[in-house]
């Protein structure tokens, strides 16, 4: 099967969205399939296009415009010079406003098979978006097929459209994201302090940024906050500094970036992993944290209500509620038999419903009954 593969990021992009997609594609690689990757990146000219080999997938990037709307319309020349080689079987777009649209509306264009993956902001934020919402509408109402990560955002897309949408969670390699041991050379590196209270990925509003720092200025004495990943550049990172400077005694250690195959050994310094977000989508990061056997803190939205079970494998705080927030953390640091079974929990639930090969399958399917008409 030939796959064209479009998402708005990926790898070595930064954020859920590029990770997605680099997995999809290496996955349907390695079950034997050829996929091509179509991403925009501001890293080439406009216009310029340059395709490489990365794991066994073919990789074009081109250089996004300015506008969106000559974005798209370079998107869907260059899908369709490539069919014109290739002879694609299947267009799958990942994130519906730009990519999802260009899918729906190519696979038209060129009669074969499209599907639209809903990853989260697209149908909670894009849709609201005067600029955006058409595309949005095209793609749900014209592709092929439909698919999401998480319950809540069928949901909520069938506000917008009633038709079938295939639920398919995000794998993960329990393999790779397992508990180890920490490494005494990295917390010392980090100047770790006391119980290490985590967080992995781009830290912003959406993120939940100021309920994770009210939460850590109420536990700060002998805590570290752990940032494993950067605060967004701009209004989030002004709110961050001022935040952080208001806290006294605070130990609050912001990584960088970390290359994705080197996350395990940084969930291994975690006490606690905290993911207060506002919405969401189904985040990687609470799954690799569930996978490492961490125990979690997190807020009741998008998919995470799809992995988390209250007082089973994690705890459910509201949104924006700091001092539930607050004393859920210290529940868990105050017992640490009640971490152990709650991590090992939270582990036993990703082996049972959240793994490559369930993902990959489950695409594999909607791909083939589509192409059998």
């Amino acid at each position: 099967m030939k796959i064209a593969l479009l998402s708005e990021k990926y790898t070595p992009d930064i954020g859920g969205l590029a990770i997605s997609a680099g997995r999809l594609a290496v996955l349907l690689s390695s079950s034997g399939h050829e996929v091509q990757v179509f991403a925009p990146t501001r890293g080439l000219s406009p216009s310029h296009a340059r395709t490489h080999a990365s794991n066994g997938v073919t990789v074009t990037r081109f250089g996004a415009h300015k506008r969106v709307d000559d974005t798209l319309v370079a998107w869907f020349e260059l899908i369709a010079q490539e069919h014109e080689r290739r002879q694609f079987d299947i267009l799958h777009a990942y994130f519906l406003p730009q990519a999802g649209f260009v899918a729906a509306y190519a696979g038209r264009h060129l009669e074969i098979p499209s599907v639209v993956s809903i990853r989260g902001n697209d149908i909670e934020r894009a849709a609201f978006d005067p600029s955006k919402f058409s595309h949005t509408m095209y793609a749900l109402q014209n592709a092929s097929a439909v698919t999401t990560n998480a319950s809540v955002l069928i949901k909520k897309a069938k506000a917008f459209i009633d038709r079938e949408i295939h639920l398919i969670p995000n794998g993960i390699d329990a393999s790779h994201f397992k508990p180890m041991e920490k490494n005494s050379a990295l917390v010392e590196a980090l100047g770790l302090k006391g119980h290490v209270i985590g967080f992995v990925g781009e830290l912003r509003e959406k993120k939940g940024l100021r309920s994770l720092l009210n939460g850590y200025a109420q536990l700060a004495q002998s805590t570290t906050l752990l940032i494993v990943g950067h605060v967004r550049e701009g209004e989030d990172k002004k709110i961050f500094d001022e935040m952080k400077s208001s806290i006294p005694n605070a130990n609050i250690v912001v990584t960088g970036f970390v290359p994705h195959r080197d996350l395990p050994s940084y969930y291994a310094l975690m006490d606690i992993f905290v993911h207060p977000s506002l919405r969401d989508g189904m985040p990687n990061a609470l799954l690799e944290a569930m996978a490492c056997e961490k125990p979690i803190v997190a807020t009741p939205v998008g998919g995470v209500l799809d992995m988390i079970e209250d007082q089973v494998n994690g705890l459910l705080t509201p949104v924006n509620d700091v001092d539930a927030l607050a004393s859920a953390v210290e529940k868990i640091l105050a017992n640490e038999k009640l971490g152990k079974q709650l991590g090992a929990a939270a582990r036993k639930r990703i082996a049972e419903g959240f793994t490559p090969q369930s993902e990959v399958n489950a695409n594999l399917a909607i791909y083939n009954r589509l192409l059998q008409g």
